[in-house]
């Protein structure tokens, strides 16, 4: 009965060894600059290993926006059932890299931290598993390119105080009657 137990065990450390390290997937990111102002370009770069994929599924989260996350490319997208940002990964080397651009992105961004997300799968934030993604956060600054301040003209600045003068009256008259 002992003969039989030693090669028991040597085979089930041999699938033990042989499982781990098959399930061990990681996946990097990085964000160059990591505070930027909005409109300008963040380059996202990094590795996957421990699984053979083409691509990884990027997305955000952030000031008023889905806490799935959304896409790159439109803020108004909820992240998953099928929509992502992707980034080919290079099966050689296992880096993959994505230039996110700002100032071509639909819908609002805010100033503020951003969480950027990638994953090996395509699946959103609420459905992540304990492997395969990563974050690095980004903060935006005001863009800037500055608004240019139209000048008033002196006669519509009379005609703005005039209506404002004539509103208050009203408003005034109309507390006195009541």
């Amino acid at each position: 009965m002992r003969s039989g137990f030693c090669p028991l065990v040597a085979v089930a450390f041999l699938v033990f060894m042989a499982i781990l390290p098959a399930g061990a997937q990681t996946v990097t990111i990085n964000a160059t600059p990591t505070v930027v102002h909005m409109g300008n370009t963040v380059y996202l770069n990094g590795t996957v290993s421990g699984i053979h994929t083409i691509a990884v599924y990027l997305f955000v989260t952030g000031p008023d926006l889905d806490s799935r996350g959304v896409t790159l490319e439109n803020l108004n997208i909820p992240a998953g059932r099928g929509l992502f940002t992707t980034a080919s990964v290079d099966l050689k080397t296992g880096t993959w890299n994505y230039p996110w651009d700002t100032s071509i992105i639909l819908g609002n961004m805010n100033p503020g931290t951003y969480k950027v997300y990638v994953a090996t799968s395509p699946i959103d934030r609420e459905r992540f598993s304990h492997e395969g993604y990563a974050s690095v956060d980004v903060t935006f600054l005001p863009s800037e390119k500055e608004a240019t301040p139209v000048p008033l003209s002196p006669g519509i600045a009379v005609v703005a105080l005039g209506i404002t003068i004539i509103t208050g009256s009203c408003m005034i008259r109309r507390l006195k009657n009541t």
